[in-house]
């Protein structure tokens, strides 16, 4: 006899499928009673918690707290025994193994048919890994939000997503105007098209770095930005947005833009010095002689003329290369105390015959100005450079002005540090100031930046070398300019001085009779033209002369000659071994004998390299027959 079984009913397949969903959920799906007792513990509660159901039923649910939690189950059951309801609480609890995880909780009441509360069901899902996660973003977001660059995010078409306060500071919107709206917003006209090709790149995987290029602010002013931009992916890899960094480069472009322009002169000073000493040292021979063969001809002869014509060029020539060693920072200073009124007094009149008649010169000189350190020449020279520079820029066809005034200026370091042109170790402090302002036709920004350039000029017969002499002298002087100017509203050149204490020192008494006595000199020099002439010279003032070719030759002759030589002419850039080392080894053999250094550079560029050493004196190539001899004289006596 065979036995039927009854097909299930309806309730029975219910039950059965719930149980089927609770076994198979990942979730942790827990009963226990209302004092905590584990009553049904499923699979994914073994893979949440790591016991398997052997090893929890029966026991409390305190079994899987962590110990700063002990009291958090009984206070979740009591609220479940009063009929609530706990839904999404984020909490900790403890694994098999020790391990803390993060856990989203949701506890519910569990009710028998009469509606009595008889335990609780307890849902728990693991979002450890969505935790770590939300830190990470968290902190991802803060960094991003407190970066002063611009990180922007946008779809590919352009539309803006996000937008950080370092956007708001590099462009000046707030997050408010732009988050959807194009990042064309950004463009210059001139650049209206860069942001599609840009995107066109990014839409097909390609990446943007370091793309140094302009956008404009919320003022619309234009500033200079380097971008990278990355393709932004979804989990398949498709590439759905860009990522958009910004860093306002405008202070550091304009940085590079001056150091660019400084090294720049600073070559071209190199260069200008080095001209200029190659030079003197042509003009040496070229003056010399000249100056030998006018006092050897006979005051009737036809030929002086023609001498003192290439005497006159020879001169001229040697004030182009004082101006070029001015601009180098390296021109002859002879520094002494000096009222700056009164030296703009002294040469008012040479400066009013040197300008135009349709150009009237005015003078407002301060009367107790504090000296200064300086070399009366150089300054001359800055005065009448930037007064013919103001004349010429009042057009011949109207009349003008220019204005020189001299004052007191208190100076701190802020306001230093807006000059165009100042001397590296500048300090706050007094400084007396020159002032030259022009009624003429004024500059705009990109000719002030480049005034100061040798050879760069805005006149049709101008060399272009005024400035930058004036340039290298207020440097050498421990100076500065600034330059205030308008176009068709004038210029003013502002000069400031280190202003000193002290009284300029009496004049020299008259050079006496230039006759020797047959001393010995020894003149070293790499160069045969100079060598050549400064024998002649000397000869010609009654000196006996012998001549070596580099130091080394020099320094056998004095240890062969030892006392006889009574003084030694001695150049400082040489072959073979260079004026210092001469100068060390000749004062080694004797102590005693007289070193007249001479160069084509200043006194103060090579003097520097001996103070304290013993050198009886210096003269600066090119120099003449008479003052030659006169140097000598004066060391000798």
């Amino acid at each position: 006899m065979s036995t039927v079984t009854p097909a299930p009913s309806d309730t029975e397949k219910a039950m059965a499928l719930l149980a089927a969903i609770v076994e198979s959920s990942d979730d942790a799906i827990i009963s226990k009673t209302l004092d905590g007792a584990i009553l049904t513990w499923n699979l994914g509660a073994e893979h949440v918690y790591g016991y398997p159901a052997v090893e929890t039923i029966g026991r409390p649910m305190t079994m899987l707290l962590p110990q700063d939690r002990a009291n958090e189950e009984a206070q979740i059951l009591q609220r479940i025994g009063q009929g609530e309801k706990v839904e999404h609480f984020e909490t900790v609890r403890r694994t098999k193994t020790g391990e803390p995880i993060d856990v989203s909780l949701t506890i519910s009441p569990i009710r028998d048919n009469s509606g009595r509360i008889v335990g609780a069901s307890h849902v728990a899902r693991n979002i450890t890994d969505r935790k770590r996660l939300d830190v990470r973003l968290r902190h991802l977001a803060a960094v991003v939000e407190s970066s002063e660059d611009a990180v922007i995010s946008k779809t590919l078409d352009g539309t803006i997503l996000t937008w950080n306060r370092g956007a708001e500071q590099v462009y000046g919107y707030p997050a408010a105007e732009t988050i959807g709206r194009p990042m064309t917003m950004l463009l210059p006209e001139d650049r209206i098209n860069e942001e599609t090709e840009i995107l066109q790149r990014i839409g097909s995987g390609e990446r943007v770095d370091h793309f140094e290029t302009v956008r404009r602010t919320k003022a619309g002013n234009p500033i200079d930005v380097s971008l990278t931009i990355s393709p932004i992916r979804d989990n398949s890899g498709r590439v759905v947005g860009a990522s958009h960094v910004a860093r306002d480069i405008t202070d550091l472009k304009r940085f590079d833009e001056k150091l660019r322009h400084a090294q720049k002169l600073e070559s071209l000073g190199v260069l200008a010095g080095g001209v200029a000493h190659d030079f003197n040292n042509l003009l040496t021979g070229i003056l010399g002689n000249t100056s030998l063969a006018l006092e050897m001809l006979p005051k009737e002869n036809p030929t002086r003329s023609i001498l003192r014509d290439v005497l006159n060029a020879s001169e001229r020539a040697s004030h182009l290369t004082r101006q070029l060693l001015a601009y180098a920072g390296k021109g002859r200073f002879v520094i002494e105390p000096i009222n700056l009124s009164a030296l703009v007094r002294e040469i008012s009149n040479l400066i009013q015959s040197s300008i135009p008649t349709h150009v009237q010169l005015r003078l407002e000189l301060r009367n107790d100005m504090p000296l200064i350190q300086a070399d009366s020449g150089q300054l001359q020279q800055v005065i009448m450079n930037l007064v013919l520079n103001g004349a010429e820029a009042i057009r011949s066809d109207q009349n003008g002005t220019v204005l020189v005034t001299t004052d007191i200026l208190k100076i701190d370091d802020r306001y230093l540090r807006s000059a165009l042109v100042a001397s590296s170790d500048l300090a706050g402090g007094t400084y007396v100031t020159l002032e030259v302002h022009d009624s003429g036709c004024g500059m705009d920004e990109a000719t002030i930046g480049r005034i100061f350039e040798p050879f760069f000029t805005t006149k049709f017969t101008g060399r272009g070398l005024g400035l930058a002499a004036v340039q290298g002298i207020v440097r050498g002087h421990k100076g500065a300019i600034k330059v205030y100017s308008r176009p068709g509203n004038g210029t003013t050149f502002k000069v400031w001085f280190p202003a000193t204490a002290g009284l300029p020192e009496s004049t020299a008494a008259a050079v006496p009779e230039l006759v020797a006595n047959d001393q010995l000199i020894l003149v070293i020099d790499d160069e045969e033209l100079i060598r050549r002439t400064a024998k002649a010279m000397l000869e010609r003032y009654g000196y006996k002369v012998i001549v070596a070719e580099n130091g080394k030759e020099g320094v056998e002759l004095l240890q062969v000659l030892g006392d006889k030589v009574s003084a030694i002419l001695l150049d400082l850039t040489m072959p073979i071994m260079s004026g210092q080392e001469a100068f060390r080894q000749l004062k080694q053999i004797n102590p005693d004998v007289h070193v007249v250094l001479s160069s084509g550079y200043s006194e103060v560029e090579a003097v520097c390299r001996f103070t304290g050493k013993g050198i009886a004196g210096f003269i600066q190539k090119p120099y003449s027959t008479a003052a030659l001899a006169e140097k000598f004289r004066s060391v000798i006596q």
